[in-house]
């Protein structure tokens, strides 16, 4: 077996040696076979069910003072990397594990002490044998990086479906275009409504999807307007001054602990909520015309 394959296959610490160059090697702390049952993967049969996932994950740390002081806040504990994973979990529903893998090296770099973390995580439940992957990030690698920051100032706004015909609406989105604090677009659906589906998770599909179709419709009329859907669009859109308007399936669909209900309002508070937006409105309803920003 090559040093290679035998690092790939052997053990996590094997390959954290075997792909060390430098003569002396870092001091690591391990959590192994860590099980979690989870919600993920990019198949409809893997949606609304549990498998379980195990994680292993060694992390290299720089030089500390904690087997002298014998005090626990010297050393990078065993519980960041557990919370690392439990965080990432609850943070939205996942297709892949690459990703998975990727945010919790991320989390655990963002710690003072790490210089280097392999990352393994396996599907148990999936096939004849484990399924999985396995990843090492380096603190200073800059393709991991990824900011999730808000902007410093976030305005939500929910438009009704007058304002789409409101004279006023080029020089609202003029003002929007303008003003140097960042902004989302929320919609309802149109006011003509798709049939009515039996089955109720059906139903909350068709809702969203509604929802996403108003939201091309204003893209339509102005394009300016730039529909998007992820949090990473999202994200890039506050920070370079760009009109987005939020399709809501994907985040809606992929949250843990999202919002069950498909009403517009719940839907733009939800998500001006988990953006940290610093105003919400109403516009375009009676509730707040187009001639001014709130």
């Amino acid at each position: 077996m090559t040093d290679d394959t035998s690092a790939a296959f052997g053990p996590l610490e094997q390959r954290a040696m075997a792909a060390q160059s430098n003569a002396v090697t870092p001091d690591r702390i391990s959590v192994r076979d860590h099980v979690v049952e989870v919600e993920i993967g990019a198949f409809q049969s893997e949606r609304d069910t549990t498998q379980r996932l195990s994680f292993s994950v060694v992390v290299e740390v720089a030089p500390s003072d904690g087997a002298q002081t014998d005090d626990v806040d010297d050393i990078l504990s065993y519980d960041a990397i557990t919370e690392a994973i439990t965080a990432e979990l609850a943070a939205e529903r996942l297709n892949l594990l690459e990703t998975l893998a990727e945010r919790i090296a991320e989390r655990i770099l963002a710690e003072p002490q790490p210089l280097r973390v392999f990352v393994r995580i396996e599907k148990l439940d999936r096939g004849p044998g484990k399924l999985g992957v396995e990843i090492m990030r380096v603190r200073d690698n800059p393709s991991m990086q990824r900011d999730t920051g808000t902007a410093p100032d976030l305005q939500v706004f929910l438009l009704g479906n007058d304002a789409f015909t409101d004279p006023q609406l080029p020089r609202f989105l003029d003002r929007l275009d303008s003003d140097p604090r960042a902004f989302v677009l929320c919609v309802g659906p149109a006011h003509i409504r798709c049939p009515q589906a039996a089955n109720a998770e059906a139903q909350r599909h068709i809702d969203l999807l509604e929802i996403e179709q108003n939201a091309w419709r204003l893209s339509a009329i102005d394009p300016r307007c730039v529909v998007v859907g992820t949090r990473t669009e999202l994200d890039w859109g506050m920070k370079n001054n760009q009109i987005s308007v939020w399709a809501p399936s994907k985040l809606v669909l992929d949250a843990v602990d999202g919002p069950g209900d498909s009403d517009p309002q719940i839907l733009a508070r939800w998500l001006a909520e988990g953006l940290g937006a610093q105003g919400f409105a109403v516009v375009g309803q009676g509730a707040c015309v187009l001639k001014d920003l709130p």
